[in-house]
């Protein structure tokens, strides 16, 4: 296994945090193999606002040092800026003019042999049973930059800890966090193409299908309504029962 570099303050916070999560948690973790050497891209779903939490954890105990992007403004917050800076995560500078500058940061680090995770759907799922929306075209935008490879991570799990856009937690009885490592997506036949926005879109659309397949997995059953497309969400139409 690649030995990775840590940051003391995210050694402190893996020192702290880790072992809470080994008494509230239940873990079924599989395709560890799957996880390239070098950079690349981390893609998972998001289901919960604790799911960073739980990816870390798994990202820690298979010898990789969690990098997430943070939006520029919490970086600049007195505090938890300086944190999210020491522990090395990754600015998305969402006020660039274009989408790859806003990723500028996040492909540096990538070429420089990092991993980086980049939730697809860019937010939360809205979908009333935690399924997959569709993805925004970062992950595969800086895969494609970069030429390095796009790794999908299906969890599920965390939602029944603390529900999507929910604020009271239930760690007990235990849950099960999966987490769950695909083959890297195979995007040979975009290489070597001009990257316009319909190869990032058909490219993503592959990416949110298997993580929709992983799901199904482990879910044992299908969605049963069409995916929910991200860009046409506003803050009023979250339709969370549970």
């Amino acid at each position: 296994m690649q030995r990775r570099h840590y940051s003391r303050t995210l050694r402190a916070i893996v020192f702290f945090l880790r072992p809470i999560l080994m008494v509230l948690t239940k873990r079924d973790w599989q395709g560890q193999d799957k996880l390239p050497d070098g950079g690349y891209v981390i893609a998972p779903n998001h289901i919960s606002h604790l799911d960073p939490f739980m990816i870390s954890h798994f990202m820690v105990d298979n010898g990789i040092p969690p990098r997430f992007l943070a939006k520029t403004s919490l970086m600049n917050v007195a505090v938890l800026g300086r944190i999210l800076r020491n522990a090395e995560q990754i600015p998305v500078y969402r006020n660039s003019a274009s989408a790859a500058d806003s990723l500028v940061a996040a492909i540096a680090a990538v070429e420089a042999g990092n991993v980086v995770s980049i939730y697809p759907e860019g937010t939360i799922t809205r979908d009333p049973a935690a399924w997959p929306m569709t993805g925004r075209t970062g992950a595969v935008r800086v895969a494609l930059a970069t030429g390095k490879p796009l790794v999908p991570m299906m969890q599920w799990g965390a939602q029944e800890i603390l529900w999507p856009y929910t604020k009271r937690p239930r760690f007990f009885p235990r849950k099960t966090m999966h987490v769950h490592v695909g083959d890297p997506i195979d995007l040979s036949d975009f290489e070597g193409r001009e990257i316009t926005e319909q190869v990032l879109r058909d490219a993503t659309a592959r990416l949110m299908d298997t993580l929709t397949a992983m799901m199904v997995e482990v879910r044992g059953e299908a969605p049963s309504t069409p995916r929910i497309d991200v860009h046409t969400l506003s803050k009023s139409n979250r339709t969370y029962k549970h």
